[in-house]
């Protein structure tokens, strides 16, 4: 069974402007996407406010919406930080709230904070994003004892390339009965097979050139060789294959679709359709290649 699309929204203000953001955001919903991914620091808040705009506008119906705060945090921080994205948003309350990465220095009056956002009715549900399975742990088994609203979403990076939602994950996720969102079904563009020769000028690993150590390492490039070869060999695009296998991993709820035009979108909702039991194993088989 496939996981529900959500559209993630860091392109916007960074990597398309306002005009063409609109334009996925129309499309998205009238593909029936009803969950929109954005962060504080995606266009510098840019991103926040065109979505706000947008809802203002359209009003649609049913709409999930997630946001999320960078370090440092804090109790003054998580409540500015809150205030700020609902300002830019333009809502009354954001029905998920992450922590955009782990900070060491987040303690529990950090958490203390977030369950008071909870509380105020200010935010629906908690997330985290970035972390690994034993902070995690740690952060939940915190929660339980103070008494606190717990994380109940886990965002992570999932694909053919690479992955957060390894096995030990799974099982702290399954634990703390987590939602699990993942992101980057085409490795930000790297499963796509366009930067085999290096990268791409104005591609997202050219703009933030600090995503290139997550994925330019060996095992990465060996999944990549084995997708491209199953693409040849079959027929199908190595994007459809890797949206494919993204798409239908086991626990993940909802898999966020980026990119620079609608068409993104209706690549990853096309790819939804089944690829039979053959494909799928030997898609199974690369996730697990190492170098």
């Amino acid at each position: 069974m496939s996981a529900a699309c959500g559209l993630g929204c860091v392109t916007f203000g960074r990597e398309i402007d306002a005009l063409t953001a609109r334009a996925m955001l129309d499309h998205a919903c009238s593909r029936g996407l009803r969950h929109l991914d954005t962060s504080v620091v995606y266009g510098g808040g840019t991103s926040e406010a065109i979505i706000g705009q947008w809802l203002a506008e359209r009003r649609p119906t049913g709409m999930v919406v997630a946001t999320k705060m960078v370090p440092p945090y804090g109790t003054s921080a998580i409540a500015a930080g809150v205030a700020a994205s609902l300002r830019r948003l333009a809502l009354p309350k954001v029905d998920i709230f992450y922590l955009h990465r782990d900070d060491p220095g987040a303690d529990d009056d950090t958490l203390r904070a977030l369950d008071a956002e909870v509380r105020a009715g200010r935010v629906e549900r908690l997330g985290i994003s970035n972390v690994r399975p034993a902070r995690l742990a740690h952060l939940l088994a915190r929660q339980t004892a103070l008494g606190l609203t717990p994380f109940r979403v886990l965002q992570c990076n999932h694909n053919l390339a690479v992955t957060e939602l390894d096995d030990a994950m799974r099982t702290v996720v399954a634990a703390g009965a987590l939602e699990v969102v993942t992101f980057s079904p085409l490795g930000a563009g790297f499963l796509t097979g366009k930067h085999r020769a290096g990268v791409a000028a104005g591609s997202r690993f050219d703009l933030v050139p600090g995503h290139q150590s997550i994925y330019f390492k060996p095992d990465s490039h060996v999944r990549l060789e084995a997708l491209m070869s199953l693409a040849a060999e079959t027929g199908h695009e190595p994007a459809r294959l890797a949206l494919a296998w993204a798409l239908t991993q086991p626990g993940v709820a909802t898999v966020l679709i980026g990119g620079r035009s609608p068409a993104a979108i209706d690549q990853a909702l096309a790819s939804r359709a089944p690829l039979g039991p053959v494909i799928t194993a030997r898609l199974e088989s690369i996730a697990k290649l190492t170098a």
